[in-house]
């Protein structure tokens, strides 16, 4: 009998998480439970909710290491108005988090993909 060694991932997330269409899909279900939240999901009472999917995609795919780039200053300015406290931001990413680990993201691709979403805290937070 062979012994299965474990072989690491040498590609991006983007493409070990299935790619775009797996992508949408989790966008999908962080959007349900955003618009779900008391604590923030009064910020998207008036967004077009299909717009916000499709620019979070393509945020997602650029720090997962797919084919795509998103400048942090679209960020800047999509977030300048709102008022952001850091208690929004943590239920964001507490969201993110229970998001991404019900979609199969290892303990390792969870931290690093929170770790560059706690990155543009400073961007996003006024």
């Amino acid at each position: 009998m062979l012994a299965r060694t474990h072989m690491p991932q040498t590609g991006p997330l983007f493409d070990k998480y299935g790619g775009l269409r797996a992508l949408r899909a989790v966008i999908i279900d962080f959007y349900d439970r955003v618009l779900d939240s008391d604590v923030v999901g009064h910020f998207f009472e008036d967004v077009d909710i299909a717009k916000l999917i499709d620019h979070q995609t393509k945020f997602f795919t650029a720090i997962l290491g797919g084919p795509a780039e998103f400048a942090d200053q679209r960020l800047a300015v999509a977030h300048a108005h709102l008022n952001v406290t850091h208690a929004h931001f943590d239920e964001i990413v507490t969201l993110l988090d229970r998001t991404l680990s019900d979609a199969g993201f290892t303990l390792e691709d969870l931290d690093t993909t929170l770790a560059a979403v706690e990155a543009r805290r400073s961007i996003i937070v006024r």
